[in-house]
């Protein structure tokens, strides 16, 4: 079993970066918003450990789980089959008393499938709306990328605005709304690339890895058993996330820390700018959506941490897991084995951090 590994700074590193600037005007409410995040950091310290107890040896996944969580920002879980994404975004899930739908992609749906339609009731000779699993508090998109792209556009609105059109009427979706999609990179028979649209709604991609020896010996302990297995039991109201969300957007971002995110993103767009000789291998760079992401983001791994205020650390925590589905990667790069992570390292290696 694994315990939170969520990082607090110490008072010490909270200090430096106090002096270097990061923590806040002087004129700033900062012992309200400190206690606050104090406040925040008790309740995610048992939902961590509640996730940690079902999932074992994803840590990184779980601390990804949680920034999604806080920002209120979709999330794309790319890995092999059997790395426990499913599980993760389920116990996510559970760990809440929200509602929970998932929906399983083939090539065979309809938006109709997703999203909800029309009945039509001869008793009452009218047409009643019959609503999809997209209208519940988190949904787990498996194998999002079986599904043709018209049945991937459905999820469109629902993921930008939180609100789904059924015939001529809109309907407001479920507050915290959060979708958690999962894709095997490996097969390509059935399945379909996500357009670059869709791929833009999600706030983080997270490349998800095997766990070590040590950890998948944790595993064997804990799931080798034929019994049942166990579940996440609910930790945290939702009434509890949308406050958490309200502290998240009140961290603190000095001007110079928002030019370096302006800067980390410019620099997919225009490398030359940074002395960077990566040009050929871009299609296209991060949007401004990338930009506010990686802001967002930030701000929710600041917390985490158990601070109230972002530093350029928090950004290059969060910088590949935020752009490496905005970068476009030419066929020349494509040629020469050049993946976006590889573009953004260059690129946080090249751009100065305040």
């Amino acid at each position: 079993m694994l315990t939170p590994k969520i990082k607090r700074d110490s008072s010490a590193q909270r200090a430096t970066l106090s002096r270097r600037g990061y923590e806040g005007a002087p004129d700033r409410p900062q012992r309200d918003i400190e206690a606050r995040v104090s406040a925040v950091s008790s309740w995610l310290e048992p939902l961590t450990a509640e996730m940690s107890r079902i999932i074992v040896g994803q840590q990184y996944l779980v601390d990804r789980l949680l920034v999604s969580l806080l920002t209120g920002g979709h999330a794309l879980l790319e890995g092999l089959p059997g790395l426990a994404k499913t599980l993760s975004v389920k116990t996510l899930a559970t760990s809440t008393h929200g509602s929970f739908k998932r929906i399983q992609f083939t090539p065979d749906m309809l938006p109709a499938d997703i999203v909800g339609t029309l009945v039509y009731s001869p008793k009452d000779a009218d047409f009643h709306t019959r609503r999809g699993p997209v209208f519940a508090n988190f949904v787990l998109a498996d194998e999002i990328n079986r599904a043709p792209a018209k049945v991937q556009s459905a999820l469109l609105e629902a993921m930008h605005e939180r609100q789904v059109t059924i015939g001529d009427e809109t309907h407001p979706l479920p507050r915290p709304f959060l979708v958690l999609a999962t894709q095997n990179p490996v097969d390509q028979e059935g399945t379909y690339s996500l357009p670059e649209a869709q791929l833009d709604r999600f706030l983080l991609k997270l490349d998800i890895g095997y766990p070590t020896p040590e950890e998948e010996r944790q595993i064997l302990d804990a799931m080798a058993s034929t019994r049942e297995q166990p579940t996440a039991q609910p930790v945290i109201e939702l009434d509890t996330i949308e406050q958490a969300r309200e502290v998240v957007d009140e961290i603190y971002v000095d001007d110079r820390v928002r030019d370096y995110i302006v800067n980390i993103v410019l620099a997919t767009r225009e490398p030359e700018r940074f002395d960077l000789d990566i040009g050929p291998y871009i299609r296209f760079g991060a949007s401004p959506r990338g930009t506010l992401g990686l802001t967002q983001a930030a701000k929710a791994w600041a917390l985490l941490c158990g601070r109230s205020y972002v530093s350029p650390a928090d950004v290059k925590a969060m910088a590949p897991d935020v752009l490496r589905h905005r970068i476009g990667l030419t066929y020349e790069g494509i040629a020469q084995d050049v993946t976006s992570d590889d573009i953004v390292d260059a690129v946080l290696n090249a751009v100065p951090t305040p």
